[in-house]
This record gives structure tokens, C-alpha cells and sequence, in this order.
């Protein structure tokens, strides 16, 4: 969610930067920005209160309530990025409508505080894309400590949701490779990829120049540090550098929808 269909990753690294100026030290660099995208908040405070050398000065929930204060005051005006409103009402009005779920690794408080402004599109109950049996976030008690992205957790969660709700309706469970990821994060893409899923990059441009000319080991779910961390939740599917598993996108404008085989009316194909 974050970065991919709102712009609170800008106002993440606005509040990261007004904290450490606090405690005199440089902006966050994406490359250190890169390892904290798509991953829990405590994670992400431990990485980064390491980069900074300030483990000793605060613990991980010190720096996040510092930061939830700014926050508050932030999240409230993020906006959704370029193409997300146009490609969730084509998938809500496709002849053939996909399931679509989220699974983000904002907490619930944080999920309300970002998406407030927006119940037409997060909240079940007036209207929203995604039904609320269809959501995980990261503070979901079913995700074992520990296991946020790059672990494929959180996307195997997901996919048991949906099949959950078929089973119950007597229809066919959806599997691993008939579903599509939608990533702004390094460690959300080696997350779905190793969950045995299609992954769609949509990277922020700093993140995009970053990772100039690794496009491919990135897609492939390659790049990041899972490898090290092992998984025994049903994940680690075989990935390789230009499997075609991964496609990597400057936004979710003109979405190629056929591509991936989703039907949709005649004119939004043309939007």
C-alpha cells in the first residue's frame, strides 16, 4: 500500500529526516531507504537506528513514538498515486472480477490514520475495492513474529483468505502462480516472488535509480536478504534473472491488463 497506491512513502522519509536532523545526523540515503521499504516498523527502526548510530541514544519503540507524533500529523493528506483509482475500478468492474486482496505491513492504527480520507476506496462498508475478510496488515495475529517481507508470509496469508472464501462458496482454490503481486519495495518483490507469485514493480524514481541496471535481480526476487533468513512457510519458489515472472513499471498508468489475462471493459482498456 504504502508507495504503491499512496504517496506515504515521501511523507516517511520527511519525517525520518526531521527526526534524525533532530539528533544531528544526515538525511536517510536511499540506499538505506531501500531496506526499510516494505517492511514492519520495528524492523525498520532497527535498520535504521543502526545506519545512524543511535542504538545507543534510542530503542526501536523510543524512535517509533517520535515518529508516530509527525506522523499524525502527516499521514492524514497523503494522496493515492498516479493510475491506482483507474485500475481498481477496472478490476471492480471487469466482467470476469479478480479477488483482490491487501497485504501491507502497516499496522492497523496507521493503515485508519493513512487511508481516513479515502473510505470510497479502503473502507468495506462504504464502498471500498477490498472487502475486509480480503485484508492483512502487518500487525495481523495470524503472521508469525518475525516474518515480515522479504518473507513470503504475508502474501500466503493473503492467497488462504481468498481460498477460504471459495471453499466456502464450493469453488475452486486460486494457486500461488495464478496470482498477481503489486510492489513499490525491493523486499515486497522478493516477498511475492518467493511466495511462488507474478510481481508488478512500481518503484519510487529514487529507488529506480538505485537500483539502475539490477532491474533483473530484483524482479527475480534476487537481490534482497532472504536467502539468509531460510523459510519454512511454503515459499522460496524457484527464481531466476529473466524468468518473466516480473515486470517493473514507472506507475500503474496504462495498464497492460491483457498481459496478465484480465478482462475488463472495453472502455477502460482505452483510459
Amino acid at each position: 500500500m504504502d508507495g504503491l497506491l499512496l504517496n506515504t512513502e515521501d511523507i516517511y522519509t520527511t519525517v525520518t529526516n526531521l527526526l534524525l536532523s533532530k539528533y544531528s545526523r544526515p538525511p536517510l540515503p536511499w540506499s538505506i531507504k531501500a531496506q526499510l521499504q516494505g517492511r514492519t516498523s520495528l524492523a525498520a527502526s532497527q535498520i535504521l537506528l543502526k545506519w545512524a548510530n543511535l542504538t545507543d541514544t534510542l530503542t526501536p519503540q523510543q524512535w517509533l513514538e517520535e515518529g508516530h507524533v509527525l506522523q499524525q500529523q502527516l499521514f492524514p493528506h497523503c494522496i493515492p498515486l498516479p493510475g491506482v483509482l483507474a485500475l481498481l475500478n477496472a478490476l471492480k468492474s471487469s466482467p470476469e472480477p479478480p479477488y483482490i486482496a491487501l497485504a501491507t505491513s502497516s499496522n492497523s492504527k496507521n493503515f485508519r490514520l493513512k487511508t481516513q480520507r479515502y473510505p470510497h476506496v479502503f473502507d468495506p462498508q462504504q464502498g471500498g475495492f477490498f472487502d475486509e475478510d480480503l485484508m492483512v496488515m502487518g500487525d495481523d495475529e495470524r503472521l508469525r513474529q518475525g516474518r515480515g517481507k522479504p518473507c513470503p508470509d504475508i502474501y500466503l496469508l493473503a492467497l488462504e483468505c481468498v481460498n477460504k472464501r471459495l471453499e466456502e462458496r464450493g469453488e475452486r482454490r486460486v494457486e500461488r502462480e495464478e496470482c498477481l503481486v503489486f510492489e513499490d519495495a525491493v523486499p515486497g518483490v522478493e516477498a511475492g516472488r518467493r511466495a511462488g507469485m507474478r510481481v508488478v514493480w512500481v518503484p519510487h524514481e529514487g529507488l529506480r535509480g538505485l537500483c539502475g541496471g539490477k532491474e533483473g535481480e530484483v524482479l527475480a526476487g534476487l537481490l534482497g536478504d532472504g536467502e539468509e533468513e531460510g523459510d519454512d512457510n511454503g515459499g522460496d519458489a524457484v527464481r531466476f534473472v529473466g524468468d518473466g515472472w516480473g515486470e517493473v513499471r514507472s506507475s500503474l498508468e496504462d495498464f497492460d491488463y491483457a498481459r496478465y489475462g484480465i478482462v475488463v471493459k472495453e472502455e477502460e482498456e482505452e483510459k
